[in-house]
């Protein structure tokens, strides 16, 4: 992560690409379960003051955004493939990970599913545990492989299209 210290203030640097993207949208993205507070503020603290223009952040505010609006939505998928599980033992981040990664099948046709969950993966494998990366790929598979059979996918564009996964 990068951190100037300006005084006594910790800034982040702006993203400088969809990987740097989703780390700030997990790391808002945790703040916002933990902490109760309102989006637009999480936004402005991770993000900063100067989203419009800078497609990579962007991208990382759409990510927030709609993982946010939509959790419950998101939750009920990894419910659904994670029945041996309890939900609530899930670990936080491997949960919103989870989301993040289904919020970019259901929404970002630009992103081949092969991606969302390579980066779940590495999200994963730098911020939770060691055993997190099998299973959030085990569930995201599941959850990818029902979405295509029932053509909720809608992917277009170069490496999206014909996905075999």
């Amino acid at each position: 992560m990068n951190i100037e210290t300006d005084d006594e203030i910790e800034i982040l640097t702006p993203p400088e690409n969809r990987r740097t993207a989703r780390e700030r949208a997990l790391q808002a993205l945790y703040a916002l379960e933990l902490s109760g507070n309102q989006v637009s503020f999480v936004l402005k603290e991770i993000l900063g003051d100067n989203i419009n223009g800078n497609p990579i952040i962007e991208f990382s505010c759409e990510l927030i955004k709609m993982t946010f609006d939509k959790r419950h939505q998101l939750d009920e998928f990894i419910r659904f493939h994670s029945k041996n599980w309890k939900f609530e033992r899930i670990a936080v981040l491997d949960r919103i990970i989870m989301r993040m990664a289904i919020c970019e099948f259901l929404n970002f046709g630009d992103i081949p599913p092969k991606v969302s969950i390579d980066e779940a993966i590495e999200l994963s494998k730098l911020f939770s545990t060691d055993k997190s990366s099998g299973f959030i790929n085990g569930i995201l598979d599941a959850v990818y492989d029902d979405l295509k059979k029932e053509n909720k996918i809608n992917k277009t564009g170069r490496g999206c299209l014909d996905s075999k996964m």
